[in-house]
């Protein structure tokens, strides 16, 4: 059983735009609401997939209902911990052939009377489950090294974490004790957490930063390139992963679905290149459906056999 975290969850709302006219009014001939943040997306993709989840975190108000009513409607076990405060919304205009803006609000306060409410929930959910993932932000009011001290509870009930954040979190969670067993920046991320500028484009600078000694005790590090695959380090080896094209629907979640992939194929104790080939599918197949976290399982085999990983030298 994978438990998923979404402290920050939201009602993602994707707009699509043919074209974003500033100062106009933008009409939407579609519009996807979905129960979202960026953990539901990854837990949406594995109960898709067959896979045992349960997904858990922080909901509130009449938008928490919302996201609450949508997951049995889906048919996902969830057991979150009640706040007072609402549960926000996420917009995102796909627009002008691609494009992407997101509007993402901050999401509600949260009392240390809540704060210690989740934790001693998310304790008695660790008995049940074998893996975590930790995936977004933090909504206010909870401290910049909360993720770290869900990873050491985590080890101390011998359950590991792949983590999936950025900025102060991130780098909080790499300077604890306990090291998540796996993260997944971006190049952007990746190039923060080294102190230097990383391009997408640019392999080299990539599989020169995941040798940083600074990420030489993470066991995984998967760097999403977006269009271009990823680099992925496991253990002591880097591994490139390269996708098809595709006619994209919609990018969105699609990095959650790779996270989804990941936590699978660790789960099920698949081998490194079939977990990395297990991630990158599901992050295509996000990509060719217009909802928000979502796959076609039919479609798994016939793009898993199209994705290639080998070894970088």
């Amino acid at each position: 059983m994978i438990l998923t975290v979404t402290m920050n969850p939201s009602i993602d709302m994707a707009y699509d735009l043919s074209q974003l006219k500033l100062d106009q009014v933008n009409r939407a001939a579609n519009v996807q609401k979905t129960a979202g943040g960026k953990g539901l997306n990854v837990t949406r993709v594995i109960n898709q997939m067959g896979q045992p989840v349960i997904a858990t975190g922080l909901l509130g108000g009449r938008f928490g209902q919302f996201i609450n009513d949508k997951l049995i409607e889906e048919k996902i076990a969830a057991s979150f911990t009640e706040i007072a405060g609402e549960t926000r919304n996420s917009i995102a205009l796909l627009h002008d052939g691609g494009k992407q803006t997101e509007v993402l609000e901050n999401g509600p306060q949260i009392a240390l009377r809540e704060r210690q409410n989740f934790l001693s929930d998310f304790k008695e959910l660790l008995n049940k489950v074998d893996l975590v993932t930790i995936s977004g932000s933090l909504p206010q009011g909870l401290e910049e090294d909360f993720y770290s001290h869900l990873i050491e509870i985590a080890a101390e009930n011998n359950v590991a974490v792949l983590l999936d954040t950025s900025g102060r979190s991130l780098k909080n969670a790499l300077g604890s004790t306990c090291q998540p067993l796996l993260i997944k920046p971006n190049a952007a991320e990746l190039g923060d957490l080294v102190n230097q500028k990383i391009s997408d484009n640019d392999i080299t600078e990539v599989v020169a930063a995941l040798k940083d000694p600074l990420l030489a005790k993470l066991k995984w590090i998967s760097t999403s390139l977006g269009s271009n695959g990823a680099v992925v380090k496991f253990e002591n080896k880097l591994y490139r992963a390269e996708i098809p094209r595709v006619a994209a629907i919609s990018p969105v979640g699609s990095g959650d679905a790779s996270l989804a992939g990941l936590a699978i194929g660790i789960s099920l104790g698949k081998t490194p290149i079939d977990t990395i080939k297990t991630s990158m599918t599901l992050g295509v197949l996000n990509a060719l459906e217009a909802a928000t976290g979502w796959v076609n399982p039919s479609k798994f085999t016939e793009y898993f056999e199209q994705v290639k990983v080998t070894e970088i030298r």
